[in-house]
């Protein structure tokens, strides 16, 4: 993703650093105003309140790194909190998601991870190194939805501005969304249908299981589909299950790899939040892409009497399933289920607005969590 060599450096190119410090990253303006010492490395975020990140206009330019840490780490704020992006005077955000989850962490739960694009060193930070260039302008917003007060937000936008892009050149999105619980025999979708030319970057994903309905049982039989360039019925891209999908196989722990890992994997609670990122295996589309995941679960002969005991019946597609006598077989087998799922997809789409759905409201991005 960053391929410039390290040794050159470009003319007519200039780095900026946006901050408490340097809200405007304009040159020798940091710490403007004081005497130049540590006087605000931070702002604070009253519920309700909006605030710039990143106001920058008339050069083209690429923003670099995003660094982010807040005092209040709940999951009321990590969902409450809206990250919007805005390229080149645009009116609809190309990014408009809950801030942790942007950042990778799913479920409203911080987690120590890192990966190509996004790391979090100690679990208290959020850090992103995604390219996002644009021509005439960037804006970034983050706006508290919580309903609290925030005391503490550190930031660091990173740009550089007066880069030459090719006409190629492809805008970054984000979108997030949850389905609790999901739809029987209706395949999630993690990005919506979206029109262009673009790239399906990857996704991180949030899974809290129906332990009421499915007790332990494995949720994550699903298969990952992409639907590219005219698809309709089926497919060109397909995977296998959820945690082949992420580079695992036979069940899902916790770990984190360039392009892959599940950071939380809590089989206690059965809440699981984990990605993928399409970097050395571009997924490309020239006119559309929709990208969907199964809701498939695995019963095996510990938990198949626990779910007939509930008298709540299964299915495998549109057939019931003959639970007295799967329970005698004490085997394995699959069914349809539902759960709560999320995601936040990023992509690059050859235009500044996506047309998808706006956020949704804060009280389905954050009910049920702890």
């Amino acid at each position: 993703m960053h391929d410039e060599p390290l040794h050159l450096v470009p003319a007519n190119v200039e780095t900026r650093w946006a901050s408490a410090e340097n809200p405007t990253a304009a040159k020798g303006s940091a710490c403007a105003g004081d005497d130049g010492r540590k006087r605000h490395a931070c702002v604070s975020l009253a519920a309700g309140e909006v605030k710039v990140l990143l106001d920058w206009k008339g050069t083209p330019g690429m923003i670099r790194r995003i660094w982010i840490t807040i005092n209040d780490r709940s999951a009321k704020m990590l969902r409450g909190l809206k990250l919007e992006m805005f390229w080149d005077g645009a009116a609809a955000p190309a990014v408009s998601v809950p801030l942790a989850d942007f950042f990778s962490h799913g479920l409203g739960r911080m987690a120590t991870f890192q990966s190509a694009l996004f790391s979090s060193p100690e679990g208290r930070s959020f850090n992103c190194c995604v390219p996002m260039p644009f021509r005439t302008a960037a804006k970034i917003v983050v706006t508290n939805e919580s309903g609290a007060d925030l005391r503490m937000f550190f930031y660091d936008v990173d740009l550089t501005v007066g880069d030459a892009h090719p006409e190629t050149m492809a805008y970054f999105h984000a979108h997030w969304r949850r389905e609790n619980p999901t739809v029987f025999l209706k395949d999630y979708e993690i990005l919506p249908h979206v029109t262009g030319r673009g790239r399906f970057l990857g996704a991180c994903i949030g899974v809290i299981a129906d332990t009421g309905t499915y007790f332990k049982s494995w949720w994550g039989e699903g298969e990952v589909k992409a639907y590219l360039d005219g698809d309709t019925t089926h497919a060109t891209l397909c995977g296998t299950g959820t945690e082949d999908y992420i580079g695992t196989g036979w069940g899902q722990g916790q770990y984190a790899h360039q392009y892959q890992g599940c950071p939380l994997a809590d089989h206690e609670k059965m809440q699981f939040a984990f990605y993928r990122l399409h970097v050395p295996d571009p997924v490309w589309f020239q006119k559309e892409a929709r990208v969907t995941i199964h809701q498939i679960g695995c019963w095996g002969p510990e938990n198949l009497p626990q779910m007939a005991g509930t008298g709540v019946p299964l299915t495998w597609g549109d057939t019931p399933v003959d639970m007295a006598a799967r329970v005698k077989e004490k085997g394995y087998g699959m069914f349809e289920r539902r759960d709560d799922w999320s995601s936040c997809a990023w992509f690059y789409l050859d235009r500044p607005e996506n047309g998808l759905p706006v956020l949704a409201p804060v009280a389905e991005r954050t009910a049920g969590l702890a």
